[in-house]
């Protein structure tokens, strides 16, 4: 089986190859293939999602699925979304009625899946800055969790700003994914559509 996921591109550095060991522990002889197709800022909107979701569905090297994966906050103003179910709902109209199609986002972006990793991320900003209180997913389009991570970065004696590629693949580099999907609800319904797909044993 074959996944194609639309990502924003810097996310698919840093999530692809740990995403993919989770998905191994648990889909012994099922793990499909997931082929990223990545997008240099925000993923396509209206009828061009269309159009690449229906490219990727067809074709010789084409999918069994799609999956859009997009952040609630995408830096416009008004929003593009207001929340992820928003924002899921929007994919869905765009692209049709195709089950195939898979509509998936990061609330409010792909960061709020490392704040769970604080202490790593203090460490690896040299400074003690407290986290962002509550539900790493309630942290907002008026400070995203990128904006929180870029800061204690920025502040620390790392001396450096927060590089997606380089920084978020260290963060999930030392610690297990399932802590993240645990906290995130939007990260484990994203999970569980793979699983579920492939007849494996979903995450409660």
């Amino acid at each position: 089986m074959k996944f194609s996921i639309i990502v924003e591109g810097k996310t698919e550095r840093a999530f692809k190859p740990h995403l993919k060991e989770f998905l191994e522990s648990r889909l012994l002889g099922r793990m499909p293939k997931l082929d990223f197709s990545p997008y240099h800022g925000r993923i396509p909107k209206e009828d061009k999602l269309k159009r690449v979701v229906k490219n990727l569905l067809q074709g010789r090297n084409s999918a069994d699925h799609v999956i859009a994966l997009t952040d609630v906050y995408t830096g416009t103003n008004p929003p593009d979304f207001q929340d992820a179910a928003d924002a899921k709902d929007k994919m869905r109209r765009w692209v049709g009625n195709e089950p195939r199609f898979h509509p998936h986002a990061a609330q409010y972006d792909f960061e709020a899946w490392l704040l769970p990793y604080w202490s790593t991320i203090q460490r690896l900003a040299d400074h003690n800055k407290t986290a962002p209180p509550g539900n790493p997913e309630n942290v907002n389009h008026i400070r995203p969790p990128a904006h929180h991570i870029k800061e204690i970065f920025e502040i620390g004696r790392c001396r450096d700003s927060y590089i997606k590629p380089r920084d978020a693949e260290k963060i999930l580099k030392e610690n297990d994914l399932s802590v993240a999907i645990d906290q995130c609800s939007e990260l484990k319904k994203f999970i569980n559509t793979i699983l579920s797909i492939c007849d494996g044993t979903m995450v409660p």
